[in-house]
């Protein structure tokens, strides 16, 4: 869908502010004044981002990579969860002896726009001292890249050695490496894909409306009340199933029931898949704006690389210098592995430097999330041959 032209503000000093140590890694946010001109057509600003950065800059920043999270992620990588307590959602892929290693990297994970975890999004409060709610402008993945250049632009780093993602992750990490090629020397796409299909649309809408069908949604105005907990939990019940494999919840949950004595034949969790579900859907809604879903979700539907580069996917890349690393896993059925080869074939139509693995798990989606050994040591030895 083509929302409009494309352009980002020039940056002014601002102040950041550091906030709570986190293992190694330290808690920020920035206000920045924009004014970031978004797809849409909207001009907004100052733009709010909490992000988190981990080890140390070289003295020309060349060691700075960027880890870009997926729909209901966050900034913290590789730190406690404020809300959860719970580790970072990356911490087999970001941390000491890992391919993302502060040791050797200056790291940056940003909150994107949109969403509830500090950046600006519907909860943040607008010119009249209310939330944005529904009034907050409509999004993409790309106005959601421009903001994170904000960002960089203020931490000094003007190139990355490496931009990482997976999911809706990896859709930044392209939009990065066809927006800007040039601060862009590494791109690592995991499990993503150029564009929505329409059964992915399908699944983000069925998870919308059972968001907007619950009462205390209110039009999206429940900021100061009961939120909209029951729809939220539905919505991330429906997400979380195209997340996993029909062999893995096979292998883990089969048909069994919660109890061997007895079935209560009614409407309580009778199996034991549809208490996981259930646990999942309630989790969530403690960490999450319902507001922030519907946003997110809209923004990654509108995702098109093609269109936004006249209909043809190798003209986003065409003269890039990026070197791409692409890599899917044969269990995904929410972005197969014929997403990431179509975009692999745009690459070596465009003539840049790839290289691609289709890697075996049981874990479906969320194998990038996971143990998966082999894909720690892919993403590990594509970064390192670019610091030889």
């Amino acid at each position: 869908m083509r929302l409009g032209a494309a352009a980002w503000g020039t940056k002014e000093d601002v102040a950041t502010t550091p906030s709570t140590d986190q293992r190694f890694g330290l808690a920020r946010h920035v206000v920045l004044p924009g004014p970031l001109l978004l797809d849409g057509g909207a001009s907004f600003g100052p733009v709010e981002v909490a992000y988190e950065t981990y080890g140390t800059p070289a003295p020309d920043a060349s060691n700075a990579i960027l880890i870009c999270h997926a729909l209901t992620g966050d900034q913290h990588v590789a730190s406690t969860h404020p809300i959860t307590g719970k580790p970072g959602w990356w911490t087999r892929m970001v941390g000491a002896g890992k391919p993302v290693d502060p040791a050797r990297h200056f790291i940056v994970c940003a909150n994107v726009l949109g969403s509830c975890l500090g950046s600006s999004g519907p909860a943040s409060r607008a010119e009249d001292g209310q939330p944005y709610a529904m009034r907050f402008p409509v999004i993409t993945i790309r106005d959601m890249v421009r903001a994170q250049a904000l960002l960089l632009d203020h931490l000094g780093i003007r190139q990355l050695a490496a931009v990482v993602g997976g999911s809706m992750g990896g859709m930044q990490v392209l939009e990065w490496a066809a927006t800007f090629p040039e601060r862009v020397r590494a791109a690592v796409v995991i499990a993503s894909a150029a564009r929505h299909s329409a059964q992915n649309i399908a699944f983000h809408e069925v998870g919308r409306q059972a968001i907007m069908a619950d009462p205390r949604w209110k039009a999206g105005d429940y900021y100061g009340a009961e939120p909209p907990a029951a729809g939220l939990a539905v919505a991330r019940m429906a997400a979380h199933i195209t997340y996993l494999s029909e062999a893995g919840l096979t292998e883990k949950f089969g048909r069994r029931l919660q109890s061997r004595d007895a079935k209560s034949f009614g409407f309580d969790a009778d199996f034991q898949v549809e208490s996981y579900l259930r646990h999942q859907g309630i989790s969530f809604v403690d960490r999450f704006d319902a507001n922030s879903y519907l946003y997110i979700t809209r923004a990654m539907d509108y995702f098109d690389l093609a269109e936004e580069h006249g209909g043809r996917l190798a003209n986003a890349f065409r003269g890039t210098r990026t070197r791409f690393c692409l890599v899917s896993f044969d269990s995904d059925w929410l972005y197969p592995t014929t997403e990431s080869r179509s975009i692999v074939h745009a690459l070596n139509a465009a003539g840049a430097p790839v290289s691609f693995v289709e890697l075996s798990s049981p874990f479906g989606h969320d194998a990038f999330l996971l143990d998966v050994p082999e894909l720690n040591r892919v993403v590990d030895g594509f970064i390192r041959a670019g610091e030889a």
